[in-house]
């Protein structure tokens, strides 16, 4: 079976077969065997997965021992938190601060985040920079915001007009290039802060708020499933989210 993973990298990159055999100085019957589902040998999967910016468990999820991927899972864990209010500020800001490359969001309102008028200028910031912004929050209409409320007994609408609290409060950002957002109707299990390689996962608990639920803070380290795990996931809600325009 043909890696279509390692396929789409290549594409992604601009890079062809012959190219990437250049790169590692090997014969280019043998780059197309890799893409035809020969896993290469392990000091060429490192280097390809570094010369195409992704994770070597993610082009070849099958070759890497379980007992090393559990490790390298345990080293992205950076610290963890028994509630999101046990997070010290400095970390959120300096979380976002770090960012070079990306910030992504995935919450059902956030309104810790837009009601930081810091982070919030943060956010402007990042992205005149030319950091890609994107924002993703739940349609306070969806299905699954209901069940939130009656989980949570909030009473009806009180996280909707959370949601609509939040952006109202955000829709400045919506005229800034390299600032996206998208609704998203998913019933969410975690809520998810990207930096770069860094994020930090608010995890969800029945019947509990946000606020006073468990905070994983991780950073990517190669070999490692858990960020790639949530990378994904952030990825899979995004694609299929409504795009919320700067005049909606």
């Amino acid at each position: 079976m043909s890696n279509e993973r390692l396929r789409a990298a290549l594409l992604k990159k601009g890079l062809t077969p012959a190219q990437l055999a250049e790169r590692l100085q090997v014969d280019v019957k043998t780059a197309e065997r890799w893409i035809g589902g020969r896993a290469p040998y392990r000091k060429h999967r490192f280097a390809i997965a570094t010369l195409l910016g992704v994770d070597e468990s993610y082009l070849w999820p099958d070759a890497l021992p379980r007992d090393q991927v559990s490790a390298a899972s345990r080293g992205e864990i950076v610290s963890v938190y028994p509630h999101r209010w046990a997070v010290p500020r400095e970390v959120w800001a300096q979380h976002f601060a770090d960012a070079e490359e990306s910030i992504d969001m995935l919450t059902m309102a956030g309104l810790f985040i837009a009601e930081d008028s810091g982070t919030v200028r943060l956010f402007r910031q990042k992205a005149e920079a030319g950091v890609r912004v994107r924002l993703l929050i739940s349609d306070p209409d969806a299905p699954a915001v209901a069940l939130r409320e009656k989980e949570e007994d909030t009473g009806p609408g009180v996280v909707a007009s959370r949601i609509r609290n939040v952006l109202a409060l955000l829709r400045p950002l919506r005229r800034v290039d390299g600032i996206e957002f998208r609704l998203h109707d998913a019933c969410l299990y975690t809520s998810i802060f990207r930096s770069d390689d860094d994020l930090i996962i608010n995890a969800h608990v029945y019947g509990v708020a946000g606020s006073n639920a468990p905070v994983l803070h991780l950073r990517k380290v190669p070999g490692g499933d858990m960020v790639t795990l949530y990378r994904d996931s952030f990825e899979t809600i995004w694609t299929n989210a409504k795009s919320l325009g700067s005049s909606a």
